[in-house]
């Protein structure tokens, strides 16, 4: 095993040791000091051990932008960011959930408190808001009741 390889692999482990990381995510960072090809072969081989999996990136991905807050949209964008595949998003971000619009709930609760104001203004500021978080405008529409 050459020493540059050998390099690149320590690097690989001690990025994947602190979390998960997309295939692009690690291509990024590696091909930083080390030759790209190497860095392919690499990240091939650390695939292939299922030590680097997109696939667990995406599920792990998914769950802590949900307990931040996030909704589907913005959760999808930032996987398309991080290279992931189209197929991987739909399987783990199901936008036609129901528990999305729950969630949508918590987290304009948790911003603005319970109770729906009847006001315009503080109704469209909210709706601003969860547009920002990443929630459809149909989930925003049913938070904010607005059917």
């Amino acid at each position: 095993m050459s020493d540059e390889r050998l390099s690149v692999l320590k690097k690989a482990y001690k990025l994947l040791g602190s979390r998960e990381h997309s295939r692009l995510q690690l291509k990024r960072k590696l091909s930083r000091g080390f030759d790209e090809d190497l860095v392919e072969l690499v990240l091939d081989e650390l695939a292939g051990e299922g030590l680097q999996s997109d696939e667990r990136y995406a599920e792990s991905f998914v769950r802590s932008r949900i307990d931040r807050g996030h909704g589907p949209i913005r959760i999808a964008n930032e996987l398309r960011e991080h290279g992931v595949d189209e197929l991987l998003i739909d399987t783990y971000l199901d936008f036609s959930r129901p528990d999305w619009v729950e969630r949508a709930r918590e987290v304009r609760d948790k911003r603005f408190g319970e109770g729906i104001e009847a006001d315009y203004e503080q109704r469209a500021k909210q709706a601003r808001f969860l547009q920002y978080r990443g929630f459809t405008s149909e989930q925003i529409r049913r938070v904010l009741d607005l059917d």
